[in-house]
């Protein structure tokens, strides 16, 4: 058991850590990284809007985990002048928790809702009626003394973050006035936001160290941020606390992240599907049980980087790797295998 001084280092450690994190999140368009298309959609609409003197309009964003939709939201938030409360699909469990979640909002507030595609189909319900007509019928009680209350809501926004848009109900994806999808990022767009948040940690960064952190990012900024912090790390005790390439370089295959930003669990998933299963097809449950992961992380997190790379690639009896995964490996296909590529 720890004891009371111990528990508050760990809170205070912890809140650093959160603050930190936070810190690093751009706090204007100016900062975000995102494309420049999608930047320029988001200030006409929101022009507009405040022209009009009017919410903007319920927004649903979709893509792979760490692209920036949280952080999006909130720039959205600061550049309509209002305040934002964001909550998550799983832990809205019962009407009554969206109903204090919406009653709280004022006028052109945004609710943000993360991992939307998770929300009960009871609560989803009663989300409809709440963003077309800004009214939530409420059940008191149950049985023959059961009434229902209809509150008035204060026009909202909704912002919705998915990464399995095909999850949502269709009822529910079509009264989002927008829909927008993140992509992966390029290797310049990624450079700009490590160079940005190598000058908030006072870190020592030369053009090709940022480069080459970038290029093994996997297209996605928290993991940039993330591999800055350990090469912040380990510039720190082995190279003066200055990044190069060659100091970036050393780090990552420190941590186990090659030349194309694969770790352990890519490769591993792809040496199960070649040694174990003849290079596939197999069932992505099947391979969650080889690896010992989830098969819903690894379909969210691992396999949309390696089909955009092209070292494995789906099909209707299941996953297959490809002849570019078996040159990364170093391993050479059988006949038979050369005639599944």
């Amino acid at each position: 058991m720890k004891k009371p001084n111990e528990r508050f280092v760990t809170s205070t450690l912890k809140r650093r850590d959160v603050q930190l994190d936070v810190s690093l999140r751009p706090q204007s368009w100016e900062d975000f990284g995102g494309g420049q298309k999608l930047k320029e959609r988001f200030q006409i609409f929101i022009q507009a809007a405040r022209g009009r003197d009017e919410p903007l309009d319920h927004t649903l964003l979709s893509g792979p985990p760490g692209l920036g939709k949280t952080t999006l939201a909130h720039i959205i938030a600061r550049d309509m002048d209002v305040n934002v409360t964001a909550t998550s699909g799983p832990v809205i469990e019962r009407p009554g928790d969206l109903a204090g979640l919406l009653t709280n909002l004022q006028l052109g507030d945004i609710l943000f809702v993360d991992e939307i595609h998770r929300l009960s189909r009871v609560v989803e319900e009663y989300l409809y009626p709440a963003m077309e007509d800004f009214k939530l019928d409420i059940v008191i009680d149950s049985g023959p003394s059961a009434r229902s209350i209809r509150l008035n809501l204060k026009k909202f926004t909704l912002i919705g973050a998915t990464t399995r848009i095909g999850l949502l109900t269709a009822p529910l994806r079509s009264r989002f006035g927008m829909t927008v999808r993140l992509d992966y990022y390029s290797p310049d767009e990624l450079k700009g936001i490590v160079q940005r948040s190598a000058r908030i940690l006072n870190v020592q960064l030369d053009e090709n160290g940022g480069s080459e952190i970038a290029r093994r990012s996997r297209g996605t900024p928290r993991i940039a941020n993330t591999l800055l912090k350990r090469i912040r790390d380990y510039a720190q005790i082995e190279a003066n606390n200055f990044i190069t390439a060659e100091v970036a370089d050393r780090a990552l295959r420190m941590l186990g992240i090659d030349r194309e930003g694969l770790d352990d669990m890519d490769k591993r998933i792809m040496e199960t599907i070649i040694h174990r299963f003849s290079g596939g097809p197999v069932g992505i449950n099947t391979i969650a049980v080889a690896v010992g992961e989830e098969s819903d992380t690894i379909e969210e997190v691992y396999e949309p980087y390696l089909i955009q790379k092209g070292f494995l690639k789906r099909t209707r009896r299941g996953r297959m790797a490809t002849n570019l995964a078996y040159q990364h490996l170093g391993l050479k296909p059988t006949a038979e295998q050369r005639e599944l590529f």
